[in-house]
């Protein structure tokens, strides 16, 4: 029985002490030349957290839905195929004391189809995989038993989303629920009791399941919002976005342009929900693909009004909206006409008040001066966003049609 010091003791200690006792050293010949040099001495056991902490993965993680919903994505190219059909069965039917029950076969189920379903949680194209496989059928049995079909495979894509086949348009998802069948599942086979007639009472034909219809689209989300924010870069749109809703763009000290379409909602007193899209990339020549070009004009087709935002600090700000009416009108044709406000930005500073002026002159319409620093004359822009709302409301309404809702 080990006594109670001696337990207590570290494991290199007592490995030391054997040592001494066990070997006799000679003179001037130290311990340490014996034992091998370490600078602190490692436990003879380790605990499983310690293991743990130095264990490398085992391999690439995939991304987190939290991860993946940061990136936008507008486009995607996906593969879809139906499911296949299950295959009949050839049997006969086998009792006791019954001679030539006769085919019982059953027929494959069908295989499951493949559906785009508009969700409104979802927001990009960046949950969509590249390809998607439908569930296929199961096989008939016996007893006429047919197989079970394959269940419907659905993709979640947001509001907005259109579906090409080539440079066709096919189907065009604008409302929540609206539901596509990208690819039919393919037919269940027949057994040999489909096949039985008066000509042929024991049937042994049986067909297999058809494939799955196989289809390549392009999906292209359009952003769906009331009001685009238009602007060139640096003009002050995502602080703005940041001060009237509940929206976070990244905003800095020092100029830089937003890469991907931020939509905000303002809310009114009587539960009403505006939303309003910052729409990025529209430099001069847009419409011929310079900067982030086409890839994000698109976005201003849906909008019902729009929102156009000059830098007031620059001189000449007229020149601005003429620049950005300019792009609209060569990307689409009447696009710049849509109803819209001219918002002057960047009040708060000195040069900008001087702007003001020469600019209502120059357009001869009014110009919201406002500064989303410093949120000043906030209150008129939301009361005109209010206006310009319920004119639209009113149109769709008289129209016979159901405005948009958020």
């Amino acid at each position: 029985m080990i006594p109670g010091r001696l337990s207590s003791a570290r494991p290199w200690t007592m490995l030391e002490g054997i040592m001494r006792g066990a070997v006799r050293t000679p003179a001037g010949l130290r311990l340490s030349r014996l034992l091998p040099q370490q600078g602190h001495p490692r436990p003879l056991s380790m605990g499983c957290v310690d293991c743990t902490k130095h264990r490398e993965p085992p391999g690439k993680k995939p991304l987190s839905e939290k991860k993946l919903k940061k990136h936008f994505v507008d486009c995607r190219r996906v593969l879809v195929r139906g499911g296949g059909g299950g295959s009949g069965m050839s049997c006969f039917h086998s009792e006791p004391r019954k001679e030539f029950g006769g085919p019982d076969g059953g027929d494959g189920g069908s295989g499951g189809h493949v559906i785009l379903r508009v969700d409104r949680q979802v927001k990009s194209l960046s949950s969509v995989r590249s390809q998607y496989q439908g569930f296929s059928g199961e096989d008939g049995g016996s007893k006429n038993c047919s197989g079970r079909g394959g269940a419907a495979l659905y993709i979640r894509v947001p509001v907005g989303t259109l579906v090409k086949e080539g440079d066709k348009v096919i189907a065009d998802l604008s409302c929540p629920g609206d539901e596509y069948i990208a690819a039919h599942g393919g037919a269940g086979g027949k057994g040999n009791r489909f096949f039985l007639a008066n000509d042929n009472r024991a049937p042994v034909t049986c067909t297999p399941g058809e494939p799955g219809q196989e289809r390549v689209l392009h999906l292209e989300l359009k952003t769906v919002a009331h009001a685009g924010m238009v602007g060139f870069p640096n003009a002050g749109k995502s602080s703005l976005l940041r001060v009237i809703s509940n929206a976070k763009p990244a905003v800095a000290s020092y100029p830089f342009t937003t890469l991907k379409p931020h939509v905000g909602i303002v809310h009114y007193a009587d539960h009403q929900q505006l939303a309003v899209a910052d729409i990025p990339g529209i430099i001069q020549g847009a419409h011929q693909n310079r900067g982030l070009g086409l890839s994000f004009l698109r976005h201003l087709e849906r909008c019902r009004f729009l929102l156009f935002v000059v830098d007031l600090a620059l001189p000449e700000p007229w020149t601005q909206l003429e620049h950005l009416k300019y792009e609209l009108e060569k990307y689409k044709e009447g696009l710049s006409s849509r109803p819209h406000v001219v918002i002057g930005n960047k009040i708060d500073l000195p040069q900008a008040r001087a702007h003001l002026a020469p600019l209502q002159a120059h357009l001869g319409q009014e110009v919201i001066a406002l500064s989303a620093l410093t949120g000043e004359n906030l209150e008129q822009l939301l009361l005109h966003l209010k206006v310009l709302y319920d004119a639209y409301v009113e149109a769709e309404l008289g129209q016979g049609c159901q405005p948009l809702r958020w």
